[in-house]
């Protein structure tokens, strides 16, 4: 006969005993069925390496999309200013052949440039004066890589020809017509 009795173990199970010798806690065959809760080491740093891969791709994405609004204000800005600088051709800015500018705005460098425009394959003369006008505005010079947007205009002037042509429409300023008696 044997002197070690057995005492029953909590796992579960019909007729299940384990040695009396040995506690039950400590016991292989008490431990094999139980299921550890939590997570161990190894699925707790996987998920944290995962999670930081994660954080650094959407950072990444954020920073471009700020970069790419910034970008976009700023090329708004730069197309108003030159639809600015095209509008005051006539008003500020005198219109003849020339350059004018650069002057700094904003951070933003503009100059306009008026060019004579003579139409091809024209057989006749015309009774306007045409002038190509450009618009030019630069940024972002301290940067390595400057920008720039270039908006351009044909604008009609009175002709140095045409004038006196039409005096009863107002187009030139040549002499006034005299009556038949001298007037």
């Amino acid at each position: 006969m044997s002197s070690v009795s057995s005492t029953p173990c909590s796992r579960p199970g019909p007729g299940h005993r384990a040695p009396s010798n040995k506690r039950c806690g400590f016991s292989m065959a008490c431990n094999m069925g139980r299921r550890q809760k939590g997570f161990s080491l190894l699925e707790v740093i996987v998920a944290f390496a995962i999670l930081t891969i994660s954080l650094g791709v959407l950072i990444q994405i954020f920073s471009r999309a700020l970069g790419t609004t910034a970008l976009s204000g700023q090329y708004s800005r730069a197309a108003s200013l030159a639809q600015e600088r095209l509008d005051s051709v006539g008003v500020d800015i005198p219109l003849e052949p020339g350059s004018y500018g650069p002057e700094t705005e904003d951070g933003f460098s503009w100059q306009v440039t008026i060019e004579p425009f003579v139409p091809e394959d024209v057989s006749w003369e015309p009774a306007v004066d045409a002038f190509l006008v450009t618009s030019m505005i630069s940024w972002g010079a301290g940067r390595n890589e400057p920008r720039q947007i270039i908006l351009s205009s044909l604008q009609l002037a009175e002709s140095s020809e045409s004038v006196g042509l039409f005096p009863d429409l107002g187009l030139g300023r040549g002499k006034q017509r005299q009556d038949s008696d001298g007037r």
